[in-house]
């Protein structure tokens, strides 16, 4: 996976990126599942693993993923994908 991808939950709204297009929509939690959208997407050609990774992320947040938290790490699963996240505090990062 991109080092670059990021997956972020701002209030009601998430946003998402793996490296080409930027993805986001509502999201919300029920029976421990992550229910997301509708999401919109940019649409600029990618090309490479960026593509099939920005295939399966949009792939999995639309599939309601199972999703449990430990400490710092979100774990997204459905029966096709899964996704494995670390939290990182942006509020410390310079620009």
């Amino acid at each position: 996976a991109s080092e670059d991808a990021a997956l972020a939950f701002e209030g009601d709204q998430l946003t998402a990126n793996v490296g080409c297009n930027g993805m986001g929509g509502p999201w919300r939690t029920d029976g421990g599942r992550l229910l997301a959208g509708p999401l919109a997407q940019t649409e600029m050609f990618c090309d490479g693993p960026e593509w099939a990774q920005e295939n399966a992320a949009s792939a999995l947040l639309v599939a309601a993923p199972e999703l449990s938290i430990d400490g710092d790490r979100l774990t997204l699963r459905s029966r096709g994908h899964f996704a494995e996240l670390e939290r990182v505090d942006t509020s410390q990062q310079t620009q």
